[in-house]
């Protein structure tokens, strides 16, 4: 089906007790708008919109194409109601809370709480430097307090990244965009987009799924840190898997943070999913750590003298 003509719902469309007042994302997968509902409260709504499957062209309503299609289209339906569904029962702060889930236009609609901040890739962005290290292990810390949460309802974020990660205004950080429906639908449906991001999904999402695992958004939570250090995401694993030349965060992350976080890093990116941590507890546990900090160089002997005779008298 074509997705040129696929349109966003209007502004000012009253959807159910929501009025749109903005589109905020329009992906492969779904469109997020942002609304009001009838207390004036801000939310975020993701309507369910695989563009290679379904079309709205005008009004409303979503349409599907051919059968197989269809098909496809309403087992994704599926999945993203069931996951909605599992999100509802997490009430963390450390995730996006769902506080509504619905049926209209032929598709289902998510409704979250709106917050306010910025997304860690926009922070990262901002700052000269490479983040630093207390920044990196207290977002991060908190952020696998919420993923913990998600892992014990038998769910995977599978799109964990910078981009989905957003910062408070009080520095909190908050996981958003769950990509587990994405992923079911690519597995079914070929001519989609991978659901995948370069650099932050693991080698086994793209070519063992059967291997996915909590060892999985592991790797993505190692590639964000990674991410934080380089300013940038690192090298896709689909390319490493044949040559690896990913450059270790050990090697050029030295006099920028400990070498237990580096180590760490390196770790959460192994290839191998067996030889990364297997659980987010035993992540944490090492994030949560108190390290030395990195050794401040004294000036030598030399240094000092030259220091003592330069001072004014």
């Amino acid at each position: 089906m074509a997705t040129s003509k696929n349109q966003t719902l209007p502004i000012g469309y009253m959807l159910q007790d929501y009025i749109i007042t903005k589109v905020l994302s329009t992906g492969g997968f779904s469109f997020v708008y942002l609304a009001q509902d009838m207390n004036k409260n801000t939310v975020a709504i993701k309507e369910y919109m695989p563009t290679g499957l379904a079309l709205r062209e005008e009004g409303a309503t979503v349409l599907l194409g051919n059968d197989d299609d269809a098909s496809t289209f309403k087992h994704g339906l599926k999945c993203f109601f069931e996951e909605g569904l599992a999100l509802a029962k997490i009430d963390h702060k450390n995730i996006v809370r769902v506080t509504n889930f619905f049926r209209e236009n032929n598709t289902v609609y998510m409704v979250m709480q709106y917050e306010r901040g910025k997304s860690l890739q926009d922070y990262i962005l901002s700052q000269p430097e490479p983040v630093n290290e207390k920044f990196v292990r207290r977002v991060f810390s908190e952020l696998l307090n919420g993923l913990r949460e998600v892992h014990a309802q038998k769910l995977l974020h599978l799109d964990i990244k910078p981009a989905n990660i957003y910062i408070r205004l009080d520095g909190s950080p908050v996981l958003l965009d769950f990509g587990s429906a994405r992923q079911t639908l690519t597995q079914a449906q070929s001519k989609l987009s991978p659901s995948y991001t370069p650099g932050f999904a693991p080698p086994e999402q793209y070519f063992e799924r059967k291997q996915l695992g909590p060892w999985s958004d592991i790797y993505s939570v190692g590639a964000s840190m990674y991410s934080c250090m380089m300013r940038s995401a690192p090298i896709a694993a689909n390319l490493r898997v044949n040559e690896d030349h990913l450059v270790p965060a050990i090697k050029i992350g030295k006099g920028i943070y400990t070498e237990e976080l580096l180590k760490t890093i390196d770790g959460c990116l192994k290839l191998d999913y067996m030889q990364r941590p297997q659980s987010v507890f035993s992540l944490q546990k090492t994030l949560l750590e108190v390290v030395k900090p990195l050794p401040i160089k004294k000036p030598s002997l030399v240094n000092k003298i030259k220091n003592v005779l330069n001072k004014p008298l």
